[in-house]
């Protein structure tokens, strides 16, 4: 039998889908599974975007333009400007999905062995992509005890080497809903300037910030612009995960065309998503309004949850809808699969990204899990006393 390849073997297991298993299995055993490991919302996509899909006339689904509709580009130039992000429509390239997007960024940015910093707990995928590029990521940790803000940037100078390619920031951040401050994002601005690197931004939640702090972009920091990789999705502000339409943004000219040679090589991005997504854009500002509303109560009422169980502690999310939570557990990954495979209360239980895999330094994250709050808020009181009944009955528990 012929050998798999190495990298195939080094590729992580994802933590938000690795005990799907586990959850079906449950369902299948008639237990009610309250499912917070993954970013998928239940609240419903623009009426726009339903509507185009519903009415689409053409006779022909054809390939689109490598680099996606032109007039969905179109449409994206104008959403971005009104965050007084200042790209033409030559700077947007469409993907599939923002995990495209991430991963065309890096095999068109590293060659293998290059390394990219990126502030820890991150989200999981960007592990698996630098693999698949053959590249590293390389993590400064940041810790639940300070909210998870920028750690110092002493820090990530001191990992910076000839390999040194990029450095990576999520904003808002997934997983923890960490929101950088504008000082944090000029002094990560001032290490790309310094060693000449690229900054791959992911900005896809930027429509869920919830401070009174205006949001940040990459793209709004002096002197940089060319250096700035923009990764953006539309799955999660219009509610469209399955649509797989992302984006990538750059203004850096060889890159651009570096870039296209890996979209030529996969065709196009999906037709279907892509007429899906230039209608949504169109979405109402009560719809756009409504969704940002509903988190807002979601967070708060989670947040109030989690904190009031014995042992239990997460700092308050900023920004995306997702939080990490340190729990009274000696393992997390343990606890999470407990949960599915061995407890339920009432014929119910729950659901958890165990967030050691959000890490790749050794022992971090241990007692932490990754909760998404897109339930509405009745799942949520239902979930946290399931969490409440699971802590108390785990064996594992430390205090």
């Amino acid at each position: 039998m012929p050998n798999v390849s190495e990298r195939g073997t080094l590729m992580p297991a994802s933590p938000i889908r690795r005990l799907a298993p586990l959850a079906m299995e449950a369902r299948d055993r008639g237990i009610k599974v309250y499912t917070l490991n993954i970013g998928q919302p239940d609240l419903p996509t623009p009426d726009e975007g339903l509507e185009a899909l519903r009415n689409i006339d053409r006779k022909v689904l054809e390939y689109s333009p490598s680099d996606g509709l032109l007039s969905l580009r179109l449409k994206l130039r104008e959403y971005y400007h009104r965050f007084n992000i200042d790209v033409d429509v030559d700077d947007i390239i469409v993907t599939a999905g923002g995990s495209e997007a991430v991963l065309f960024a890096f095999l068109a940015c590293l060659d293998p062995g290059d390394e990219i910093i990126v502030p820890e707990p991150a989200y999981a995928n960007y592990m698996a992509f630098a693999i698949s590029a053959g590249a590293r990521i390389v993590t400064v940790p940041s810790t639940i005890e300070d909210g998870f803000s920028l750690p110092p940037v002493e820090k990530f100078e001191e990992l910076i080497t000839p390999r040194t390619k990029g450095i990576l920031i999520c904003n808002p951040n997934n997983p923890t809903g960490y929101l950088y401050t504008m000082k944090e994002m000029l002094q990560i601005r001032d290490l790309v300037l310094k060693h000449d690197l690229f900054l791959f931004s992911d900005e896809v939640y930027r429509e869920f910030c919830y401070t009174g702090a205006p949001y940040i972009s990459a793209f709004h920091l002096p002197g940089v612009e060319e250096q700035v990789v923009l990764i953006d999705s539309v799955s999660k502000r219009y509610n469209e995960c399955g649509i797989r339409i992302g984006a990538l943004i750059t203004k850096h000219p060889e890159l651009k065309k570096n870039i296209m040679k890996f979209c030529q090589a996969r065709l196009s991005p999906p037709l279907l998503g892509q007429i899906v997504a230039e209608a949504s854009i169109d979405a109402s500002r009560e719809y756009m309004l409504e969704t940002y509303n509903e988190y807002v109560e979601r967070r708060k009422f989670l947040i109030d949850q989690l904190n009031k169980i014995p042992g239990c502690y997460t700092p308050i999310p900023m920004g995306a809808f997702y939080t990490v939570v340190r729990l009274p557990v000696d393992d997390a990954d343990r606890f999470c699969e407990w949960c599915l495979r061995d407890f339920d209360l009432n014929g119910e239980t729950i659901f958890m990204a165990p967030a050691s895999g959000f890490y790749t330094t050794p022992g971090m994250g241990r007692d932490e899990v990754r909760m998404a709050y897109v339930l509405r808020k009745e799942e949520l009181a239902k979930a946290m006393r399931v969490l409440d009944a699971a802590l108390k009955a785990y064996p594992g528990r430390t205090i």
